[in-house]
């Protein structure tokens, strides 16, 4: 392989994978540039095209010229979903549909990227996580797209011999995320003034990942994954403390100086995240280098300190929409 399509590429995990892609590869990517797609955060010498990937014509050109294609492309926002869950049927579905169909017409390696969402949540006072096997149980809009999309992934792969893998990974943090997601908005809150936000008592638990460390992982599934599989990606090992996002904040908070406050929980939260990484260590080698989820936010909140350029435009809006449910 030396040339790959990338999906998404100018979203937050999309364009992370980009800039460590590109020492290997050739990429174009295809984004429409909704809010959450910023061109800013592409490096230089990327080929670059605007354009849906609900749009097959366009689609189809852009799969044959490829030897790979990198789906990131999908509506990612819980929050968001729940208002106007139409885009996320539009892309989540019906986008992923159209690029199974162009990689099945031009024999095209396809790795589809999804969230541990689709799972549903577990007890919060409970010790099991997800795995490869666990039955889905997506509790909002966003999360049931996810799930229809990797149904039909799977479903492409018996029927049809499409060439495809799977991922499903947890949260992720680090440089060029949304400033409406939870960790840059207490980041950018502490730089403006403004206190953090916990959505209700925050007892919430996530299994959080650097966003490097989860594209190292697409890419040793890309690379070297078996075709027809579905590998989780965590940066937790079974057994290992819960961190919940009253934690989280308070990390935050500690590390900048800044306080938080209790707001509004969102509807149907999901309770606990946990995932099960194993079979991706033990078939691909694969492990995160950031184990220390405080130093990843150190890392995290140094770039959006130095880098108010990228965020800053974005921050009043955002804050405002927020404010008007009590968040």
């Amino acid at each position: 392989m030396e040339h790959l399509l990338v999906t998404g590429g100018a979203g937050f995990i999309g364009a992370n994978f980009v800039r460590q892609a590109r020492q290997r590869y050739r990429i174009t990517v295809v984004d429409k540039l909704t809010y959450a797609g910023n061109r800013a955060s592409l490096p230089e010498g990327v080929e670059f095209v605007h354009g849906d990937i609900c749009e097959q014509p366009l689609i189809d050109e852009l799969v044959s010229a490829a030897d790979a294609v990198i789906h990131f492309a999908a509506e990612s926002h819980n929050d968001n979903s729940l208002r106007a869950p139409e885009a996320f049927v539009e892309s989540n579905i019906n986008g992923t549909f159209a690029l199974l169909e162009a990689v099945r017409k031009h024999d095209k390696r396809l790795h589809h990227i999804s969230t541990d969402e689709v799972f549903g949540d577990l007890q919060l006072d409970g010790t099991d996580a997800f795995t490869e096997t666990t039955a889905y149980n997506p509790s909002s809009p966003y999360s049931a797209t996810k799930a229809g999309s990797d149904h039909l992934v799977r479903a492409w792969v018996r029927s049809f011999g499409v060439r495809a893998t799977i991922s499903n990974c947890s949260n992720n943090y680090g440089p060029y995320q949304h400033v409406e997601k939870f960790i840059p908005r207490q980041i950018t809150n502490i730089l403006c003034g403004a206190p953090a936000k916990l959505y209700g008592t925050g007892a919430q638990v996530r299994d959080w990942i650097h966003v490097d460390d989860h594209n190292a992982a697409v890419m040793a599934i890309l690379e070297r994954g078996r075709i027809g599989e579905t590998y989780n990606i965590g940066a937790s090992l079974p057994g290992d403390p819960h961190v919940t996002n009253k934690e989280v904040i308070e990390t935050i908070c500690e590390l900048m100086g800044g306080t938080f406050e209790h707001v509004a929980d969102r509807p149907g939260h999901d309770q606990r995240y946990t995932m099960d990484a194993t079979k991706i260590r033990r078939e691909l080698g694969w492990a995160p280098r950031y184990t220390d989820l405080r130093a990843g936010l150190e890392q995290t909140i140094e770039w959006y300190t130095h880098n108010r350029w990228w965020w800053e435009a974005d921050k009043a809006g955002i804050e405002r929409r927020y404010a008007e449910r009590g968040q």
